[in-house]
C-alpha cells in the first residue's frame, strides 16, 4: 500500500481491458507534463493524476498512484474504479496499478456532476495563489485523498459555482487544483485558460 493513499483498497480484478480513454489520457498527460502541471517531484515520486468516466456509469479509469511522471501510460499504469464507499473510506478497483490517492476526490466530482466526463488533479503554485478563495475552494482542514475532502467537494457543488467554473482549489493540499470537463480536452482548457488569466 502506498503511504499517500488514505483509504482502504479492494482490488476486485487483477487486470483491466483496453479502454477508449487511454489515448486521451496519454495525449493530455503529455501536454500537462510539458507544462509541469503533473510530473515527478525531486524525490522521484510522481504527482498529479487524471481520470475519464466509463460511459454514463459512476465507474472511471484513473491513472495509478505516483504515475504522474510517466510519459506513455499503459494499461498497467491505470486502474478502473468500480465503487467508492465514503462511509467505509474504501475504494474497489480493477487493474494491476494501485488506484490514485485522489480516487475519492474524482469519485465525488463524478457523483456531483453527471456531465463531468473527465477530471484533472495537478499542481500549480502560481495559479493556485491567483484563484485561491476566488474560485470554489475547499477548507484547509480537508487533506488530499480523504473522505473529508470528498464530502467537501460534494458540498461545493451544492453551494458554489463548480459546475459552471469547472475548477476547485484544494486549500489543504499545497499547490493542488482540480478541473473537470465533459472530456479531458475541456478539463485541460479550463486549466490553461485559468493559467493565462493568472499571469
Amino acid at each position: 500500500m502506498s503511504e499517500y493513499i488514505k483509504f482502504s483498497c479492494e482490488r476486485v480484478a487483477a487486470e483491466i481491458t483496453s479502454f477508449d480513454g487511454l489515448a486521451e489520457l496519454n495525449a493530455h498527460g503529455r501536454k500537462l507534463l510539458q507544462l509541469g502541471l503533473i510530473g515527478m517531484d525531486p524525490n522521484g515520486i510522481g504527482f498529479g493524476n487524471m481520470s475519464v468516466r466509463d460511459g454514463a456509469t459512476a465507474k472511471f479509469y484513473i491513472t495509478g498512484s505516483a504515475t504522474g511522471g510517466i510519459h506513455e501510460l499503459t494499461l498497467a499504469d491505470c486502474a478502473k474504479v468500480v465503487a467508492c464507499d465514503l462511509e467505509r473510506n474504501c475504494v474497489r478497483y480493477e487493474g494491476s496499478a494501485l488506484a490514485s490517492s485522489e480516487s475519492l476526490t474524482h469519485a465525488a466530482i463524478y457523483e456531483s456532476d453527471a456531465t463531468a466526463g473527465a477530471v484533472i488533479h495537478c499542481h500549480d503554485f502560481k495559479l493556485r495563489a491567483a484563484v485561491l478563495n476566488e474560485a470554489p475552494t475547499t477548507s484547509k482542514a480537508a487533506e488530499h485523498g480523504t473522505t473529508e475532502l470528498a464530502y467537501e467537494i460534494m458540498q461545493l457543488f451544492k453551494h458554489a459555482d463548480v459546475s459552471s467554473r469547472k475548477i476547485i482549489v484544494m486549500a489543504g493540499h499545497g499547490a493542488g487544483i482540480l478541473t473537470l470537463g465533459k472530456d479531458l480536452e475541456e478539463a485541460c482548457a479550463v486549466l490553461t485558460g485559468e493559467s493565462k488569466g493568472a499571469v
